[in-house]
């Protein structure tokens, strides 16, 4: 794949499309089906969607809102949240689903990567790295899970080394210290990972300006770019996304 890819991301809270700032204070924006229909016509190049409370709320991913949402579309969707096992991952791709993305249960159980991965195929599975600026480990950044509530003492360089030899075909890395303050993506962490890495990698987490996205194609080496604020508050359409890029000689898919 050629060109970098606009990717709106749907988080969503028990069936409601929601944002908010450092993974907390959380607004209902809509509903996650009706966005996504918009998006996949607006041109978006794919689409992720993101139960952010599963994990927490110790439950799957809900079945309907994805149904709902994959009917409605004509891009890729990736979905994530409460996945923790191959069964979990069958009965979304059996929805239409493109690929899963593994998060918590990754951390908990690589083999859980490598199994995926040889019985559905690395380009169905992305692992989401979430991190958070820890000056101790040797990278500074760390991994954190259950929806960004706690601290496993894991290096994210290393983590995403290791995701990479299990056999994940992407890495989503995304800064909870940047996430939905519109102030830019972690650029430092974001092309750590994408220098340690030759997996794709989709820069996340901190998108205001059209300006950062081009930043964390060009400083941060990311393959994608995920969004959220800047395109469910209608700040920038997907149209005004790439015609900045293409304009500022990234290659994007019209």
């Amino acid at each position: 794949m050629d060109y970098r890819r606009i990717i709106p991301c749907l988080d969503v809270k028990h069936g409601r499309l929601v944002k908010g700032v450092n993974f907390v204070n959380l607004k209902d924006v809509g509903d996650p089906a009706e966005n996504a229909a918009a998006y996949s016509d607006a041109g978006a190049d794919e689409l992720v969607f993101l139960d952010i409370t599963a994990t927490l709320e110790k439950r799957k991913t809900l079945l309907d809102a994805v149904q709902q949402t994959v009917e409605r579309i004509a891009v890729p969707l990736t979905v994530g949240g409460g996945i923790g096992s191959c069964q979990d991952i069958e009965a979304l791709l059996n929805l239409g689903v493109s690929k899963v993305s593994i998060n918590t249960a990754a951390v908990r159980n690589p083999g859980l990567v490598q199994e995926a991965a040889q019985e559905f195929g690395s380009e169905k599975i992305t692992v989401a790295i979430d991190t958070a600026a820890k000056a101790e480990l040797p990278s500074g950044f760390e991994v954190m899970v259950s929806g960004g509530t706690q601290g496993t003492g894991r290096d994210a360089i290393e983590w995403a080394r290791e995701v990479e030899s299990l056999g994940a075909g992407a890495i989503l890395p995304t800064s909870m210290d940047t996430d939905g303050k519109q102030t830019g993506y972690d650029i430092p962490m974001t092309r750590a990972i994408a220098d340690t890495v030759s997996l794709p990698v989709i820069a996340s987490g901190g998108a205001g300006t059209l300006e950062h996205l081009y930043q964390a194609i060009t400083e941060g080496h990311a393959d994608a770019v995920l969004v959220a604020s800047i395109a469910h508050f209608g700040t920038f359409s997907i149209e005004e996304m790439k015609s900045y890029l293409a304009e500022r000689g990234i290659p994007v898919s019209r």
